[in-house]
């Protein structure tokens, strides 16, 4: 039975991955990717009587906009040295420009080439100035912080974009989110 489910399963998987992105898979896939931005953290300790805690919760929801282009924009990842330009046509083709650090005083600078907007999920070409290519995907989305259950949080708009991992101050990132900025 288990080998029957596990070969229906990878069917399915080679099927999807053949045909062409539907609006439906656009949407999964832009859900997918703002649900890896949403956290719940709560810790509570007590020492000596005193009872502290800490709470945390971030929800991140796709942001559906009626027209394509008021997509358009900078936008930065806060405290990092990652830039996204974006020019978004009214049929959801967009064009654009970035830089990611290298090191800390090192920007590598590249160009979006094919972009299209299917949904609120992005999908281009990064071409960096030495002509290599690499794909670029991501989905624009609202992102909720709340630090209290009773907080009304705060919410940014942005683009998260998950990334191959890689290490910053001893820590591995593997997602970035990027606040529009203008």
């Amino acid at each position: 039975m288990r080998l029957g489910i596990l070969t229906v399963a990878l069917s399915m998987t080679v099927t999807t991955a053949v045909t062409a992105q539907t609006p439906t898979d656009a949407a999964a896939k832009s859900n997918a990717i703002a649900a890896s931005f949403s956290k719940f953290k709560t810790l509570s300790k007590e020492r000596r009587g005193v009872k502290k805690e800490k709470y945390i919760r971030v929800e991140s929801a796709p942001a559906v906009v009626a027209n394509p282009a008021d997509y358009s924009g900078t936008y930065k990842v806060p405290d990092m040295q990652f830039q996204l330009d974006l020019r978004v046509n009214a049929d959801g083709s967009f064009s654009g420009s970035g830089y990611e650090p290298l090191s800390e005083n090192v920007k590598r600078t590249f160009t979006l080439r094919n972009g299209r907007i299917r949904g609120t999920l992005a999908t281009a070409t990064k071409v960096y100035a030495n002509g290599a290519t690499e794909s670029f995907e991501g989905a624009f989305m609202n992102r909720s912080v709340y630090e209290s259950p009773t907080d009304k949080g705060v919410t940014i708009f942005g683009f998260g974009t998950l990334t191959r991992p890689f290490e910053l101050d001893g820590l591995t990132i593997d997602k970035l989110f990027y606040d529009r900025t203008q």
